[in-house]
């Protein structure tokens, strides 16, 4: 004679759904919260160091800035592929992160102004600078101030 209890198989199922809960949530939480080591150098369009440019991801979360010789090291989520520069007198450089690179080097414009032009003509000069920002590059590693003769970036250009 066997006495069965009532609720006892719902209690059962009950603890599997929610053991079964628990795993699932763990594992997301686990993807979505890796980060990755980025480490690099920025200068500036006359190949000068840059110290304290905020570097940014998503346009408002600071991740880092540069020390006094424009090296930084920051952590940012894997998935995150543009990263954004900003700093006093500079102009504001977003970059697109090309392939797995784990170290990067930026050349960032300095800002410019420019009395009595339409801003139609101010963006094709920002535009004509910005153009210029590899050949810089690799003005920067022929003078050893970078490592690497390509960028392991792209830049995206923004208007005003």
């Amino acid at each position: 004679m066997s006495i069965e209890f009532p609720g006892r198989k719902d209690n059962y199922e009950m603890k599997k759904l929610l053991i079964l809960f628990i795993v699932f949530t763990a594992s997301i939480c686990g993807v979505y919260s890796q980060s990755k080591t980025i480490e690099g150098r920025v200068i500036s369009e006359h190949l000068e160091t840059l110290p304290g440019v905020f570097i940014m991801i998503d346009d408002s979360v600071e991740v880092g800035m540069t020390d006094l010789n424009g090296f930084f090291k920051i952590d940012i989520p894997v998935s995150e592929k543009k990263i954004l520069f900003k700093g006093v007198g500079m102009e504001p450089t977003t970059i697109e992160l090309v392939d797995e690179c784990d170290k990067i080097e930026v050349v960032i414009m300095l800002s410019s102004t420019y009395d009595f032009i339409t801003p139609r003509r101010v963006e094709r000069k920002r535009k004509k600078r910005y153009k210029k920002l590899p050949e810089i590059h690799k003005q920067a590693y022929e003078k050893g101030i970078f490592k690497s003769c390509d960028p392991c970036v792209s830049y995206v250009f923004t208007k005003y």
